[in-house]
């Protein structure tokens, strides 16, 4: 039988465990209350939070749950200034995403695909050709975790080498929490789309290689993105293709360089980087409080508690990834573990659109990595990396290494 919820509200995003650890906060909610209300730092009112694995998905495949309901309210979230666009597939619901994801696919065909594996190798190899030369001891994000995601994504947009500092810099200045900079990312926001506005519609009328020229000219008979679709997924690619594979390839190689046992199997065994890969990102997380959220079209019961018509909802994609119903021994990590269907690249209607560009970046760069430095190690304690605290990801500010 449905409950109401008691009266707890969690403050999200809860206190801070250390590193790459698990945040203890989030592990109480998800073992006490799975279907929790919590109250984040910018919006109005409070949002239920949905732990579970089971609970997960059917927020996320339901149609009972509408992310375009949230257009037009002031939702709660992590940081001052919406990071979505409302013309965005990311506040799109089905069938209107449908139409967008199918003509997004035909850009990330596997033949595209393998063209940007190659295209990345050779950024791979030429940052790390640079790192070995300047010498030991390397930092790891300046020298291959922040250039690589940006150049790959830059050069599949055919973004011009000039242009893309500033480009990096809006996103950041999106993704900042800080309440004193609401200001900036309302300017940042508005100034790269005009970028973008731009930029899609030179395509449009000349296209060439480069992903933006293939969703602009993509048909699924006669559907084709039109003016605003195309520049808030030019942007969302830009976004999402370049800060998230950043931190995670800092959080990578953070972690296996931390477990010397792991980092030796997979010097040993190449070939099984694809999976421990996977089960890394199921592992890691790697980011702070929650994303989009979602409306409750209707009243809907999850885990024995009654979630209310308008009630706006939010997912945990970390603890979905920590659910002992779902995953053997959740909180190890087990590099020969057989994906199983982590969540970290989300799940249903917006499961990441990029994640096969994400995939292979990780894949190569890491690959790349351990081939080239054969005895890599941390150039100081782990205990004194110093991680970010003022954006919604968690990663390594500097990884200093040696060889």
């Amino acid at each position: 039988m449905a409950q109401e919820a008691d009266n707890t509200v969690w403050n999200c995003p809860f206190d801070y465990a250390e590193a790459l650890e698990f945040d203890p906060t989030l592990r109480r909610i998800m073992t006490e209350e799975p279907v929790a209300r919590i109250r984040l730092p910018y919006g109005e009112g409070e949002a239920w939070l949905v732990t579970r694995y089971e609970d997960v998905r059917t927020v996320t495949t339901d149609r009972r749950f509408s992310r375009h309901a949230i257009i037009g309210r002031d939702f709660p979230r992590m940081t001052p200034e919406p990071i979505v666009q409302d013309e965005a597939i990311n506040v799109m619901d089905p069938p209107a995403s449908s139409r967008l994801r199918s003509l997004v696919a035909k850009a990330f065909a596997p033949k595209q695909v393998e063209r940007m594996r190659e295209g990345t190798q050779r950024v791979v190899d030429e940052l790390l050709d640079r790192m070995a030369e300047d010498g030991a001891p390397g930092d790891l994000m300046d020298n291959l975790a922040q250039p690589l995601p940006l150049t790959t994504i830059c050069e599949v947009l055919d973004i011009p080498e000039d242009e893309r500092a500033q480009l990096r810099g809006y996103a950041r200045t999106m993704m900042n929490v800080s309440l004193d900079n609401k200001d900036n990312a309302i300017r940042a926001k508005s100034e790269m789309r005009e970028y973008f506005t731009e930029l899609t519609a030179r395509r449009r009328r000349d296209p060439g290689d480069d992903l933006i020229s293939a969703l602009a000219t993509a048909r699924v008979g006669d559907e084709v993105l039109d003016a605003k679709e195309l520049t808030v997924m030019a942007m969302v690619l830009l976004i999402t293709g370049q800060d998230t594979t950043t931190y995670e390839i800092g959080n990578l190689s953070y972690t296996l360089l931390t477990r010397p046992k792991d980092l030796a199997m997979l010097r040993q065994h190449p070939e099984a980087l694809p999976q421990a890969i996977e089960e890394m990102l199921r592992f890691i997380p790697f980011r702070k409080g929650v994303g989009i959220p979602r409306v409750a079209l209707e009243d809907v019961e999850l885990s024995g508690v009654t979630i209310r018509a308008g009630d706006i909802v939010h997912v945990s994609y970390l603890t979905a990834n920590r659910d002992g119903a779902k995953f053997e021994r959740p909180d190890e990590l087990d590099l020969s573990r057989e994906p199983t269907g982590h969540m970290t690249f989300g799940w249903g209607a917006h499961h990441c659109l990029g994640a096969p560009l994400a995939l292979t970046e990780l894949q190569v760069a890491l690959s790349t990595l351990l081939k080239r430095f054969p005895d890599l190690k941390l150039a100081k304690p782990a205990e004194e990396v110093r991680w970010n605290t003022t954006a919604i990801w968690r990663y390594p500010l500097a990884l200093p290494v040696v060889w």
